[in-house]
């Protein structure tokens, strides 16, 4: 996949003239995205907005600025630009992706009654059916980050005090409650499922495993997620992060404090958990422009 980055750099210091410095930033992030893309398993360039989407949620999740979002973004646009320029690239994924506003780029949002559609139909019939059912559980019940789930121990997990111990970013570690349902369908999984596989040795303390007794990837999850969401015909673009996002923002929605919320989530600073009274507001003001009687008439006009 590098070497189609090669033409694209010639354009850069030939045609647009740019400064050494300038293009090696272009071929800086556009090398990010192309690593993100292959450790997906992505080997074309040709690919779609969600892919845009995914990566931007897992902008987010790493921690990465807004500033460096939106620098990658203007490198996605202008390879994407030229590639459809001069290969005749028929779709440019970059055409509806918006930059980040308020700091973060917030993927879709999963309303409660598509959580719980997602939720209340995942096959338990299939071989990891209650495997499956209890990573949904858990990251909606506790608004994990993906990597603080896959390394999620079982000698932190305290079931009779409701609490799981996460390490989250920068080794730093926090108390998350657990719901009484998430820790039903966990402990069905631990019986049921895991009890009753071969685990290798370095992974028995982790909670969430493959068929080879090894710890799960992250693509794993993002398939599983992908998969629910289609399967229950849910068309927004969601990754695992938007389990979390939904965490937060159903919590805000009911009135939750958002200290409290900061710290389920591990947020170092109060600024990154008040995106979530924005997208409060913003639902608020969808909810005033379907019902409310003068603000429809006024549209009408």
């Amino acid at each position: 996949m590098s070497n189609q980055l090669k033409p694209f750099i010639t354009y850069l210091r030939l045609e647009r003239g740019l400064s050494p410095k300038s293009v090696d930033a272009y071929a800086f992030d556009l090398t990010k995205w192309l690593e993100y893309l292959l450790d997906r398993g992505v080997k074309d360039i040709d690919v779609t907005e969600e892919h845009v989407r995914d990566f931007l949620a897992y902008c987010v999740e790493h921690g990465i600025a807004a500033t460096s979002q939106n620098r990658l973004l203007s490198a996605l646009r202008a390879f994407y630009d030229f590639m459809v320029m001069e290969n005749g690239m028929v779709k440019n994924p970059m055409l509806n992706i918006d930059s980040p506003k308020l700091g973060k780029y917030l993927p879709d949002v999963l309303n409660q009654s598509e959580v719980f559609q997602i939720l209340d139909h995942v096959d338990l019939s299939a071989s990891a059916g209650h495997r499956d059912r209890a990573i949904l559980e858990t990251l909606y019940s506790c608004g994990l980050r993906v990597e603080e789930l896959l390394t999620l121990k079982l000698s932190n997990c305290f079931f009779s005090e409701g609490y799981l111990k996460i390490l989250g970013k920068g080794n730093k570690e926090r108390l998350v409650p657990i719901g009484s349902t998430a820790m039903k369908w966990m402990n069905y999984y631990l019986e049921k499922e895991r009890n009753h596989q071969k685990v290798l040795e370095e992974f028995q303390d982790i909670v969430f495993l493959n068929q080879r007794g090894s710890r799960l990837s992250r693509m794993t999850i993002l398939n599983i997620v992908k998969r629910e969401a289609e399967k229950n015909g849910i068309k927004k673009s969601i990754s695992p992060h938007t389990f979390r996002h939904s965490f937060a923002s159903h919590l805000v929605e009911a009135g939750a404090d958002l200290r409290a919320v900061q710290e389920m989530l591990g947020h170092a600073s109060i600024t990154t958990t008040e995106i979530y009274t924005h997208l409060d507001r913003q639902r608020l003001r969808e909810e005033i422009s379907l019902y409310h009687p003068r603000y429809q008439q006024k549209k009408g006009h």
